[in-house]
């Protein structure tokens, strides 16, 4: 995948981010996931790639979400065919509540190499670079937590697990207090708590829990690029998703994937805030009509990170 389809990526997150942003606080999140939807499908078409989204919000007869299955881009025949994973508004209740780190957020990898999984829950584990290689998703929590202390030369007591709060996640909760580790509960948002894990300048060292599966696989293009490491599994909630699962996946329930297995060969991320977090601030928009963006965008094969702050004129 050539460089240049990064900046590409970059247009596409931005315009959703943008459409977003007008409805921070307005308490309607089906209005502003709705609007990113429309402004990321809008901007694909001038993407140069020949896109089939394998990871997406939802199936094609509930559109308008970029469902899977769906084909974006210029599909000229001289465009790469790429594999594509979107979320066109991660965080829609923090957008409803204008609260902290709702993004917009696009991966691209080599055609075939995103794991076609439906929409449904995954159970994660991720770290950062420091501790790539010692998770086990099918091991205990203290087990972990010792491993990554191992592998990070702390103490189990330095550590901390960045998890949902949920009602799901109580015994989880509860185990990795009892392992002796922090815990920092988040409302919402479990990728970028992924990607926090990976970034020297958090204090976050492991995710833990359910959250869900496209996210999973997004949070996994993004610790390709940055060194990480995941693990996760899929859980169907009764027996259409399960067989949902085992048909897209061609795996049995139980099946562990891990990082390659989500987002193999070359990678690239990019995501663009909403609302101000703690990695990107948010949408600005000027008394003169300029909109102010901050996103992030990220290659695996150069193994880069760049943070880009951009200027886009009033419209004509």
């Amino acid at each position: 995948m050539d460089r240049n389809l990064a900046l590409e990526a970059l247009w596409v997150t931005e315009s959703a981010a943008i459409s977003a942003a007008k409805w921070r606080g307005r308490g309607d999140k089906i209005a502003a996931d709705d609007a990113a939807t429309k402004a990321m499908r809008e901007a694909f078409r001038t993407v140069p790639i020949r896109g089939t989204v394998r990871i997406g919000e939802g199936e094609m007869d509930e559109a308008p979400m970029l469902y899977i299955g769906e084909q974006v881009g210029s599909w000229n025949e001289a465009d790469p065919l790429v594999d594509v994973a979107v979320d066109p508004l991660e965080g829609t209740k923090l957008t409803a509540a204008n609260g902290p780190g709702a993004i917009t957020v696009i991966a691209f990898a080599e055609d075939g190499k995103f794991l076609n999984a439906p929409d449904m829950y995954m159970n994660k584990i991720a770290v950062g670079p420091e501790a790539k290689g010692a998770i086990d998703i099918n091991r205990q929590e203290s087990w972990n937590l010792a491993a990554i202390a191992e592998a990070k030369r702390c103490n189990v007591s330095d550590l901390t697990a960045i998890i949902l709060d949920r009602e799901r996640h109580k015994p989880l909760i509860a185990a990795v207090r009892a392992a002796g580790a922090c815990v920092q509960l988040i409302s919402d948002g479990d990728l970028m708590a992924a990607l926090a894990t990976a970034d020297p300048d958090t204090a976050v060292d492991v995710l833990f829990g359910w959250g869900g599966a496209p996210e999973g696989v997004l949070a996994a293009a993004a610790l390709r690029c940055m060194g990480g490491d995941m693990q996760g599994v899929l859980i169907p909630e009764d027996d259409a998703q399960a067989q949902r699962a085992m048909q897209m996946t061609g795996k049995p329930l139980g099946h562990v994937y891990g990082l390659t297995d989500l987002a193999g060969g070359h990678v690239m991320f990019a995501a663009t805030g909403v609302t101000d977090g703690p990695v990107m601030r948010g949408v600005r928009f000027l008394h003169d009509g300029t909109t102010l963006v901050e996103s992030i965008v990220m290659r695996s094969k150069s193994g880069t990170y760049r943070k880009i702050r951009a200027r886009r004129p009033p419209a004509p």
